[in-house]
């Protein structure tokens, strides 16, 4: 006779943590593939859902950190000096204008702490990215979302919003996660008049390197009014670094002194990103295999009956054809084959499924394993309940 194990009884909450936190859901934006790898008890075949560059960092930065490693007993520059000069040159602007972080999200959360209390109101894209949600969330800021326009963010939608509830911050992301789309920066720059008063714009432009020419937002480093986000994640292949960056007004960059963690940013990952940097003959290379690998994947896509969506990023929507149950089940069936997708969770937005640029070798499997997936899926569907 088989005897189940009772259920566990719910984790009491500790004392010490405040009424706010006390009430947040315990959730994470994101689940690792490595949490559904070790659930699965399998690795994945084809890791192509996170957005990570499988065309890895320049050898450039590599050799450079293997460098640094020697000196890992010692704490990084506190000031990021270097980095912040080499980027402030690069970005036609002052060191005063830069601020390096633990990657956007880790900028994300200290701008959220800066500027957001209680009861504050913040706009931004239903089905947008989810981490900065997440800090909003932590800090008891008011999420208002607006819904996309077709598959883009809707700058217009976000501004009548933003008016409407006195927002502290519009968020939005160019090119855009989770469809791929974009705008050109002028529209995004456009925005800044738009503005209510006492309002900052955040513009996420982590896969920016990757856009057609135009699309990044020709703001002035010193426009109180906006502040751009940037990351060496992305086309720069080093997101198990963690380094990312925001350039924005001088007293604005300062604040953030105030709150984040100086010895945050550790001497490999300093290096790292200095080397990258300076190696644009890599960056071009990236440019070219992420491009190859977009016509690939829409290849894939079109030879299954699906409409792969148009992409100024390093991954591809594929509109499914239907609704988030079927885009679900085609996700399930490509996650039983070893593949690690992901997709859009709000509606409309969910009929996709997001594929990541991966080698020659992701995409043959993904290549075999996408039509027995979506056939799997549509047969499920069309079973009577």
């Amino acid at each position: 006779m088989t005897r189940s194990n009772p259920p566990a009884p719910p984790m009491p909450t500790p004392p010490l943590l405040t009424p706010l936190v006390a009430r947040l859901p315990a959730t994470v934006p994101f689940v690792g593939p490595e949490a559904q790898e070790r659930a699965a008890g399998r690795a994945f075949r084809a890791r192509i859902g996170a957005n990570e560059s499988v065309f890895g960092p320049s050898p450039a930065a590599v050799a450079a950190m293997q460098a640094a490693a020697a000196g890992v007993w010692m704490y990084g520059d506190p000031e990021n000096h270097d980095l912040r000069h080499a980027l402030a040159a690069r970005h036609g602007c002052r060191p005063d204008n830069i601020v390096v972080g633990e990657g956007i999200d880790g900028l994300l959360g200290l701008l959220v702490r800066m500027t957001v209390a209680e009861g504050s109101n913040v706009v931004t894209s239903d089905g947008a990215y989810p981490t900065f949600n997440f800090h909003v969330a932590g800090f008891g800021g008011l999420l208002h979302k607006v819904p996309y326009r077709g598959d883009h963010e809707d700058p217009n939608a976000l501004l009548a919003r933003a008016h409407e509830v006195g927002a502290r911050l519009v968020y939005i992301a160019n090119p855009d996660n989770p469809m791929g789309s974009h705008h050109p920066g002028a529209m995004i720059a456009a925005m800044l008049d738009g503005l209510p008063p006492d309002c900052l714009l955040v513009i996420d432009e982590a896969y920016v390197e990757l856009a057609p020419e135009g699309t990044a937002a020709p703001v002035d480093p010193d426009d109180p009014r906006a502040i751009r986000m940037r990351t060496f994640s992305k086309a720069h292949g080093m997101a198990g670094a963690r380094v990312g960056f925001a350039v924005g007004a001088p007293a604005l960059i300062a604040a953030f002194d105030r709150v984040r963690n100086h010895f945050g940013m550790g001497r490999i990952s300093q290096a790292g990103a200095l080397a990258a940097l300076a190696d644009t003959d890599w960056l071009a290379h990236v440019r070219a295999e992420v491009a190859a690998a977009r016509d690939r994947i829409a290849a894939i896509a079109r030879a299954s009956g699906l409409t792969p969506l148009p992409s100024a990023t390093n991954f591809v929507a594929v509109d499914c054809g239907r609704d988030g149950a079927l885009a679900r089940a085609v996700l399930a069936g490509l996650t039983a084959r070893g593949i690690f997708a992901r997709m859009p969770g709000v509606a409309p937005l969910d009929r996709c499924i997001r594929v990541s640029c991966g080698t020659g070798a992701d995409l043959d499997l993904l290549a075999a394993a996408l039509p027995e997936a979506l056939a799997e899926a549509r047969k499920a569907a069309a079973a009577p309940a």
